[in-house]
Parts: C-alpha cells; structure tokens; sequence
C-alpha cells in the first residue's frame, strides 16, 4: 500500500507486513525495511513469548476497507491493522484477537527505523518530550550516560522512557532538511505507554517506539479505540509541536483549567516566588546526617529575608532532609525532624512576612533501611507479611527490591492499587495533608506522577501493566488534593499530562536533557496556560556554575519559576548534590538577574502568567559554550534567548541576556542590544 500525500508518501507492504519506505520533499528517512509491529505474549509462568508482523503465515487485506489482518502465529491469535485518512500520512489503529491462555502484554505499532542523527552521519534530529523537551542530534551522548535507552521492565526504575513519567506527552518528532515526520498517540484516556528512540545497529540508524500497553487479563482481546497518527510537515520543533498541541487543546484532562479561570490555585500562584531550596540536616545527599548550619529551621530566616530583599519576590522556602525518620526514606516523613514545635517556629515567621513553606517528599517506595542513617529501619515492620502485599511485584509474581534511590535506602515499591499500599500511604502523607503548607512535592522520584510497573494478580488491577496506572493514579490523586486543599501538590520533572490537573506546580528540571542534547520549552510550550512550574534543585547538572545564569535564563523562558539553592554555610551552590563549594554562582549577579525577571514578569503577567506560548520571529545572536569533564561534554547555546507568547489577540516576543555584559541580536531587519542581566519586549 502506498500512501500518496502532498510532496511525499508512505510505502507499506501490508502482504509481507513490512514498512517500506517514508519519503517527503524529495528525502527519504527510512534507513532500512522493519516490521510493521511486534507483539509480546505472557504466560502465566512469567515467561513471554514476542512476534513480529512478518512472523504471520497468513495475511489477508482488504484494500476496499484499507485493513490488514495477520493470522496463523505459532500461537492461537491474530493482529488487525485498519488504516485511516490523513491528508498529510497516515492514522493507524489495531485488534487483536487473543485465543490464548496468555496475555497481551504490548503491541509495538509502526516502529519505522529512521537514518542517523546528524552528527552520527545522518540527516535527522530528535524531538522528545522527555523531561520538559530535547532536541537530540548526536545518538552518542544519550548512549554513554545513565539516561540511556533501556528497555521498560519490573523492578521500574526513573529514566524508563515511559509515558505518563518522564515522557510527559504523546508523541515525538524527528527532523530534518526544514522538515519533520510526527509519530502521536492521540489517546484522551492517556494510558500507559512506551515512547522513545534508539540506534539498532552500527550505522546508528534510529528506531522509533511506541509500545501500547494492554492492561488486560490471560485470553482477553486487546484493541485500541485512538488514532496513531504519523505525518509529515514543513518547519522546525515548534510546527511539529503544534499538531500535538492542536489535539491536546481539544482533549484536556477531566478537570483541567487554564491558570486564567482557575479560581482554587493560592494567591502566590499569580505572582513570582522565588524557590529557595536547601537540606537541615548534611550538605548532601550521601552525607552524614547531622544538623547543619540551617538547624534549627530558624537559622534560615537571615537568608530568606536577605534574597527577598535583593530581588524583590516572595520566597518559598522548600525544605530537603526535613523528614523525622530519614532523608529520602519514603513513605513516613512525619513529624519533622526536630519535632513540630521548631518546624512550626519557622512556618509562622515565614507566613509574618508573606513567604511560603513547602518540603520534598520521595514518593511510592517504602523504606526497609536508610543507607544515609542506619538507624532508621523497617525491619520490623516488615516481618508482618501482609505488608508484602502493598507492593508491586513481577510477572511470576515475586517482590523485588526497587530500583529507585539505592544510593539512599532499599526497599519496595509501593502498588497504589493495592488495598494494603493505600492505607500505608494514607498512614504516612494525612499528617502532611493537615499541615496545611504552601507545597508538598509529594511526588519525588515518581518522575512526571507516573506509577510503578505491576503484574500482581493480588491486587485491584489486571495482572498487566496498562491504563489502569494512569486511573490509579488519577484516582489516588483526585483524594489527595481533597485532603490537601490549597497545599498545591507536585512531582519531579514536571507532571506528565495525564496528571495536569493534580500536580501544578513540579520541579521541572530541564538540565536533565543536557545528557541528551539541546534543551527546548517544549512542556510550556504546549502546557503553559493550565500550569506553572519551577527551576528545580539542578541535581544531576552537567555544568558547573559558569552555567547557572544561563540555567535561570533559560528557566524563565520558559516561563517558570527561578530556584535558588542555598548550602548550609550561607551561600548559593551551582546545584544541589554539590560537593565542592569552590565552584559557586557569583551571588550578585544571580540576584540582579533574577530581581529584573520578576519584574518583567509582574509588569506583563497577562503574558507571562496567563499567555499561550507561541513560536518566536527568528533571530540571530552570537553562542556560548559551556564545558565540563564528565564524559567530556559541551553544551552551547544562544547568548540571548527568546520566548514569545499571545494573549487576548495580543502578541508579544522578549529576549533574556544572561551575561554579564551587553548583548546584540539581529531581529526583524534590525540590530538591538540587549542589556547585561536583563529582557527586551517588542510587540509582535
């Protein structure tokens, strides 16, 4: 079958089951011929069995209805493809019949296998929506890190290119020649999914996955009722953005509302805090954990009071190693440590003065043993069988220890649809809930809001992993903010889009995606009129503290929220984790910078705070390059960078200078300079 569409087409060999080729504008992008899908089996042993279409021995076609049916496996089931009209590719679903006794894990759907990135000698460029968005040109940098491709399976762990996680949304693009190719899940139930991309063989030619979960049961058929839409299109990130975005804004989340008519978000949510994040007790994470110069809560309140000053914004102080029972050790965190009545000095000094309160939290894992305080275990506890049962466990039905945080602690996670895992994690987060605090990153390590992998059959879901997850946890969520009230919940690395309305305000660490590639608003760009989110602790940064003006700059184009992290002698640290206090931000710069974008950001907050983010006029300005030892990366960006936004019929661009010294950028025929530490508006 061949699909003609405008200036390019598609060429699918339904009678062999294979994807042929995909060309447009005269430039093909497949590398090679690959299956048109895979589909794994699971037996109730545990073991699975995985088909490719071109295993079929029979196929029949019916061109009239453009359908395509794969039948006689090894195994009693067989796969449908229907094929729908899309005037620029093609819109794809699938059946499956199951006559087994086993269940269909996942189905692999279209994974066409593209030419290289362009610095692995090919002609594409990758845009993922990981971890607020990253532009991908070299396949090396993603494979000679810890963020590297890995194949999704239990025990889970965080960097699992996994929607809803760190995927936060449905689709990726892959460009080249001004052109992309769009692969998206059209899906409004947002179910659990596998999105990523990965060389396949020594040429680096590059895979594209999307791997749909089935959720079901032993012998249970498995269809999707959403398109899979793969078209080409003309331009760079942002018009491939915009098909997604186009679909999104046509099927919002239950609940979700625009910050502009969203009347139970706190006061603070429309003004410009400044996130001041430090630990209690050590000065990292693998520390010792003793009290620090930042203990009793108390001693901050100099610091607080002194970075509100200079910047003119209210501060949220947002406490790490805080918990009563050990850092990182979910789920019990309460009291605080040192007991309520110094936590409760600190909170009420802060209210006196119009700041704000929030705490880490470390999610669905449940502690056995603290590394960072051995002291702290649940050993005990654990002797009681019955709280096995709240644990997520694998195909063959065993418990294994997490993945997630073995650095800080062992132990399990937490299944939330689990009777046994609800009531442990009502018994831990309540007493948090009634606190009433500005903040609860209740979601820490829980990348996006999105649930562990769980095959229990003991539970309250199918004994596969599936859209049950995202309901779960939608559900579980759903209570909470009832519970929470004004207490605004969040996540690390941004909530994923399943979860928009639950978690609004999340540590959106975008220096993650510097282990990839080049770092790009994707996230606000689609989402920024529903939600806000903030700089995050930096944890994990590439770059040292030559950076960090770039990494506010490029937060607040962002359009979140600056974040200050403070060690526990007094001064800013590039990022938390530090070690070596040599390397620092230089102080009165960071403020300067960060007191001018407050105030740009109050001056236009019909934009700012309520705007819709819009693709930018081009521009030209000169680069910058940072550069550190570890795996001997550079990262180099624009000196000035832009953002534009529309509101009300109304459009504006600024441009943010993050140097220490004028700027000039070439815009719209014209040169202009860019004050040091500062941002330029034009009317657009």
């Amino acid at each position: 079958m061949i699909i003609k569409i405008n200036c390019g087409k598609l060429n699918l060999d339904l009678e062999n089951g294979l994807i042929v080729s995909a060309s447009y504008r005269g430039h093909e992008i497949c590398a090679k011929q690959s299956p048109l899908f895979s589909i794994r089996l699971t037996g109730k042993d545990g073991n699975v069995v995985d088909f490719l279409a071109t295993d079929a021995k029979k196929v029949d076609v019916d061109e009239s209805l453009v359908t395509a049916t794969y039948s006689q496996f090894s195994e009693d089931f067989s796969v449908s493809l229907s094929f729908g009209k899309n005037p620029n590719g093609v819109n794809v679903r699938f059946a499956v019949k199951n006559n087994t006794d086993k269940i269909i894990e996942h189905v692999d759907v279209l994974p066409f296998v593209l030419k290289p990135f362009i610095k692995n000698g090919g002609i594409g460029k990758m845009l993922y929506p990981y971890n607020e968005g990253v532009l991908v040109d070299d396949n090396d940098l993603r494979a000679t890190c810890h963020l590297q491709h890995f194949e999704p399976e239990y025990p889970s762990q965080g960097s699992f290119g996994i929607f809803p996680n760190m995927v936060q949304s449905q689709f990726l693009a892959y460009l080249f020649e001004g052109c992309g190719f769009y692969a998206g899940a059209h899906d409004s139930v947002r179910g659990l999914k596998g999105i990523d991309y990965y060389a396949v063989d020594e040429q680096k030619n590059i895979k594209i996955e999307f791997r749909i979960y089935s959720g079901r049961g032993y012998g249970e058929d498995f269809a999707i009722d959403y398109d899979m839409v793969y078209e080409f299109f003309d331009g760079d990130w942002y018009d491939g953005a915009d098909i997604y975005k186009k679909w999104f804004y046509e099927h919002l989340p239950s609940g979700l509302k625009k910050v502009a008519d969203n009347i139970n978000l706190p006061d603070w949510y429309h003004d410009f805090p400044v996130i001041l994040t430090y630990p209690v007790r050590g000065y990292h994470d693998m520390d010792e954990m003793t009290p620090n110069e930042l203990f009793p809560y108390i001693n901050a309140m100099p610091y607080v009071d002194k970075f509100s000053k200079e910047t003119g914004a209210k501060i949220m102080v947002l406490l790490m190693h805080w918990e009563g029972t050990a850092p990182w050790a979910p789920p019990y965190v309460y009291p605080p440590f040192g007991g309520e009545e110094e936590f409760d000095k600190f909170f009420y000094a802060l209210k006196e003065k119009g700041h704000l309160l929030g705490v880490y939290c470390s999610g669905f894992s449940y502690t056995e043993q603290s590394n960072v305080l051995p002291s702290y275990d649940c050993k005990e506890i654990l002797k009681d069988k019955e709280t096995f049962k709240a644990f997520c466990a694998g195909r063959d039905g065993k418990v294994a220890i997490s993945n997630i945080c073995t650095g800080q602690r062992s132990g399990y996670d937490l299944c939330i649809a689990s009777d046994k895992g609800r009531e442990i994690l009502d018994e831990a987060y309540n007493p948090l809930f009634e606190k009433k605090l500005d903040y609860v990153q209740i979601l820490d390590q829980n990348h996006g809001g999105g649930q562990y992998f769980c095959y229990s059959n003991e539970h309250n879901h199918p004994p596969c992993v599936g859209p049950w997850m995202t309901t779960e946890m939608q559900n579980l969520l759903n209570e909470w903010n009832r519970k929470a009230d004004k207490t605004l919940l969040g996540c690390e690395s941004a909530s994923s889009e399943a979860f928009l309305p639950n978690l609004l305000f999340s540590d959106n660490r975008f220096e993650l995606t510097h282990f990839l590639g080049k770092a790009v608003p994707l996230y606000a760009y689609v989402y920024h009129e529903y939600l806000h989110n903030f700089m995050g602790n930096q944890v994990c940064c590439l770059y040292g503290a030559d950076s960090y003006l770039y990494r506010v700059a490029y937060s607040f184009s962002a359009l979140d929220m600056p974040t200050l992290v403070l060690s526990p002698k007094g001064m800013l640290a590039s990022y938390w984790g530090q070690r070596d206090f040599s390397d620092v931000p230089y102080e009165e710069s960071v403020l300067r910078l960060i007191k001018n974008l407050k105030e740009f950001y109050l001056e236009n907050l019909e934009f700012t705070c309520y705007g819709n983010m819009i693709k930018p006029l081009p521009y030209k300005t000169s680069e910058k390059t940072f550069t550190n030892t570890l795996y001997g990366r550079s990262y180099t960006t624009e000196e000035v960078l832009t953002t534009a936004i529309e509101r009300n019929g109304k459009k504006i661009q600024f441009f943010i200078n993050f140097n220490e010294e004028d700027k000039a950028i070439e815009f719209k025929g014209n040169q202009f300079i860019v004050k040091a530490l500062s941002v330029l508006k034009f009317e657009i």
